[in-house]
């Protein structure tokens, strides 16, 4: 009998333990270790910061599903692995021994990065559904008071899609309330262009978001490294091409969302060999660490190194369709572990997003994720919206019945008919 332990019960966590009983023996144990009792679905958050969404709505209590499946389930955060000994210990003293390990934790956020940023201090948040909650909560206070509103990412970051959701939730939701006129809005990002998204573009994408920009008023500041926030202050300095320093600007905001960059979470940090620099870890082609050959890793706490360097830094995302490979990926690649074999199944690592803007929305799909591709599709329109409600609706379904079947890839061929588009391409 094997111990599998997933750390992490995100969309990657949850769905790799799922997959992982479906692909292991009844004899083979598997553990899920999360600091949250509940799957989030966190492409609803940007809904979540202007109040349509409250966290019961896109939440799943994940103890009960996991017993169901057979699976344990540990509400506890890990403070501490040491790969050397197989175990993981967890805030409350209790230590976790593994044979093997699937990291799927999700992100540190770094917001003490920079000064005064973070939802502790003067910006708000939709990384989380706590943060997106609270962020709602004072969206209702701005709007009986409105005025300038900054939105974007910051240096380093390499998740862009919420903030341009974000930004166009919120200008919709002026328009909505009448008051659209009275609030100047501004997107600052570290991307080099608008719509780079950290994958390079996909299609034009940068013409797409840069008219629809124009289209609803929104200035945009790019090339964009953030100093500091104070109260209703944003500081940056905005580069040229060359990394060169173009202009300092300060923008007044009275609300402001800024992602921030991300990194390992503290019990990786600094394990030489498993984690870059910046604690992510380290994957072959098969998701398997190649110094820790008994652990994996998923989801958005893998290292990706950028296609090209970028004035500003930027990371790369990794959408959920691309987390999905990884999982199907390393689901099947353990259990050939376990039998004495070598891995064989290599995640293919494509992206698919539906960005929703509140009325309409725009829609990507990057086969593979990082530039030249074999397929580079965009479209725009008001499908984008009902799709993501669909999809919504349709992935929290499958979370709560603790269902294994590959969502992305079935949800996608039934909403774009994929296969026809690939044959006209």
């Amino acid at each position: 009998m094997a111990h599998i332990v997933v750390l992490g019960a995100g969309l990657g966590g949850s769905i790799q333990a799922y997959e992982l009983r479906e692909t292991l023996t009844s004899n083979d144990k598997i553990t899920v270790i999360s600091n949250k009792s509940y799957f989030q679905f966190t492409p609803s958050n940007p809904w979540a910061g202007v109040g349509w969404r409250k966290q019961k709505d896109i939440t799943v209590e994940m103890g009960p599903v996991m017993k169901r499946r057979g699976i344990e389930f540990i509400h506890d955060g890990a403070t501490k692995l040491d790969p050397e000994s197989n175990t993981i210990t967890c805030e409350s003293g209790r230590e976790v021994t593994y044979d093997y390990l699937v990291i799927a934790t999700g992100p540190d956020l770094a917001f003490d990065e920079i000064e005064g940023f973070g939802p502790d201090k003067f910006t708000e948040s939709v990384c989380h559904i706590e943060h997106a909650v609270k962020s709602g909560d004072k969206w209702e206070d701005f709007c009986a008071n409105p005025g300038p509103i900054v939105i974007g990412a910051v240096q380093g970051a390499s998740c862009f899609g919420p903030a341009y959701e974000y930004i166009m939730t919120i200008e919709t939701d002026l328009r909505r309330r009448k008051i659209r006129d009275k609030v100047p809005m501004t997107f600052v990002t570290s991307e080099p262009y608008i719509g780079h998204l950290g994958l390079g573009g996909v299609g034009d994408t940068k013409g797409m978001l840069e008219s629809i920009f124009r289209d609803r008023d929104i200035k945009w500041i790019t090339n964009s490294k953030v100093e500091k926030f104070e109260e209703h202050t944003l500081h940056c300095t905005e580069f040229n091409a060359d990394g060169s320093e173009k202009v300092k600007h300060e923008l007044p905001f009275d609300y402001s969302m800024m992602l921030p960059a991300f990194r390992g979470i503290p019990a990786l940090m600094g394990i030489e060999g498993l984690v870059n620099p910046r604690g992510f870890v380290i994957v072959d082609d098969y998701q398997r660490n190649p110094k820790y050959q008994n652990i994996f890793g998923v989801g958005v706490a893998i290292a990706i190194a950028p296609p090209v360097i970028t004035p500003v830094p930027t990371g790369v995302p990794k959408t959920g369709f691309m987390i999905e490979s990884m999982v199907t990926a390393t689901a099947h690649n353990i259990p050939l572990i376990i039998k004495g074999e070598e891995p064989d199944e290599k995640p293919t690592w494509n992206a698919f997003c539906l960005a929703d803007f509140g009325d309409r929305g725009m829609a990507f799909l990057a086969m593979p994720q990082n530039p030249p591709r074999n397929l580079n599709w965009n479209s725009q329109g008001r499908w984008v919206h009902w799709a993501k409600l669909v999809f919504e609706w349709y992935f929290i379904r499958k979370v709560k019945k603790g269902v294994s079947e590959p969502w992305y890839e079935k949800f996608i061929m039934k909403m774009l008919n994929i296969d026809k588009l690939k044959s006209n391409t």
